[in-house]
Formats: C-alpha cells, structure tokens, sequence
C-alpha cells in the first residue's frame, strides 16, 4: 500500500508566537482538513502523532491525488484562520499491518521524505513514480539522488507538482549530482545507567545540571541547562547554552571546544560538560548512531 505523512511546518514556532491554545487549535485545524481529504481517496488514518498524520492508500495514484489535495485545501482555507503549510512524504510498497498500525521499510522511507521536504512540498520516490498511471506521471518530477532505507543503491527523489500554475516554480538542474542525505539513524546518549535517544519522536534533549533536564550531571563546573542536541531535518546538532563550554571528543581523537555556538554530531564519541577529558571528568556523555531508522521501528 501507499503509505502518506502529513507533517504541519514549523508548528513548533507555532507555539511560540502563538500560545499553546491557539496553536493547538490551528494544529487540529489543520489535521482535520487532512482527515477530511481521505475518504474521497479510500485512505484510512492510521494515527495523528502531535502535529503530523499518517494515512494509507491502497495504490500510489490514490496518495498522490490525496496529497495533492490535502496541498490545496490547506493553502487555500487557512486552518484556523491562520496560514500554514504542510509538507508530505509517500511512499509505495510492501508493508507490515498489526492491530491497524503499519510497519517496515516502506513507513521508514515514507516519514523520512516528510522530514526531508519543505513547506508547500510533496516528496515521493522512484518505484512510487513506476507505480503511477501514465496521466500522472506527468505530474512528477526528479529532484533529488538518494540512499533510501532498506537499499544499498542510490535512486531518484521525485517532487509532486500540485499546483495548477507552476510559473514560479524553480527549474532542476539535471546536470548536476544532488544527494540528499540520508536516514542514517537516531542518536543514542548514554550517561552511566541512562540512556535516551533522539529521533523523530523525541527530537531534541537538554544536559545539565537541573533536575529538569533529560540528562542530569553533578559536576560544579557545568550550567543548569548547559546544552541541548536537537534533531535538524536529518542531521544531530549540539547546542552550548554554558558559562564554561561543552568538550567533545570524536572518533579520531580530536577534542573541539563548543562555546556558545552549534556543532553538528556525527558518528560516535564523548561529550564532557565544563571541563575537558583532560582534566579526567567523572561523568561523560557518550554518544553513538543508532543505525535504525530515526523516523519509525
């Protein structure tokens, strides 16, 4: 089947300018209008997780038309009264159904392009375009390279083209290579006996010496709230918020000294809040890539 993620863009900032009332009632707005789109498609809601839906298909032709109009009613009735936008993953093939959710490679790979996609935007891959009827063929395009989850060989990401005038849309550029990066895993953080991961459903977790914090440390020398990892698209950054600076070790042995400023997390390594490894801290953060999807197990 068609699996289909409808994700609202930027709802975190929602919130923020907003309030926690009026942007939850702009949110459920919104994936009311979603919902509403489905039976005309014979799409089922699986679930709603916070601001985005998931829905199945029984063909790509199906989500693609569904998606197309779930783009279309959105811009044009501001849910709430408000203006928002959604960005849409879909992808076609086999799946795992249990008690009414749905499993495998095909959800990762559908919730992975939602979170690669931009606000106004329908991603889709390559064997969903061969599984389309020849009318809407000519209502994709190919935009980007990719890895996807579950093949070892690159294919093409296609954007869906739902507009009815496409005058401003940006021309792709055949000749050159664009590789998006891929679902390369959650990121695991272990503190002694603790352990959390970020990924799509926890997407951003706080060190430091608070109660308050996901990970708590005791050393003098670290802030209360002295750093935050936060999921980006698809990347894991460290944010330093501290008086003294994060030290992180990498793989190759290299310590970088983060103040005030952002570092993008890869692979595997060490993370010493105040203090360098130098100075032999008692507690260190070790974090590693969990090779599972990041999106969906």
């Amino acid at each position: 089947m068609a699996v289909l993620f409808a994700d609202i863009s930027e709802s975190t900032s929602l919130y923020q300018k907003l309030g926690d009332t009026v942007a939850r009632n702009i949110v459920n707005a919104c994936l009311s209008l979603i919902h509403g789109v489905l039976a005309r498609y014979d799409g089922r809601l699986v679930k709603t997780i916070g601001d985005e839906a998931m829905c199945v298909f029984p063909s790509a032709d199906l989500a693609l038309l569904a998606a197309s109009e779930m783009q279309s009613q959105v811009a044009a009735s501001r849910p709430g009264n408000y203006p928002v936008g959604i960005h849409v993953g879909l992808h076609y093939g086999p799946v795992l159904v249990e008690d009414g959710d749905v499993f495998g490679d095909t959800v990762n790979v559908a919730a992975y392009l939602t979170a690669v996609a931009t606000a106004e935007q329908i991603l889709t891959t390559e064997s969903t375009e061969r599984s389309l009827s020849a009318a809407l063929k000519a209502c994709v395009r190919p935009v980007f390279n990719a890895v996807l989850k579950g093949a070892t060989e690159e294919s093409t990401v296609f954007q869906v083209l739902w507009r009815t005038d496409n005058a401003h849309l940006t021309d792709v550029n055949l000749r050159s290579s664009k590789f998006i990066p891929g679902d390369t895993g959650s990121l695991l953080l272990t503190l002694d006996d603790d352990r959390v991961r970020v990924d799509q459903w926890r997407t951003g977790v706080v060190i430091g010496r608070s109660r308050d914090c996901d990970l708590v440390v005791a050393d003098k020398f670290a802030s209360r709230q002295h750093l935050t990892i936060k999921l980006v698209q698809t990347h894991f950054y460290l944010f330093d918020h501290s008086i003294n600076g994060t030290f992180v070790s990498l793989e190759s042995g290299e310590e970088i000294h983060v103040l005030r400023r952002e570092m993008l997390l890869d692979g595997a390594g060490q993370i010493c809040v105040g203090r360098s490894r130098t100075e032999s801290p008692r507690e260190v953060v070790a974090f590693a890539r969990d090779r599972r999807s990041m999106f969906r197990i």
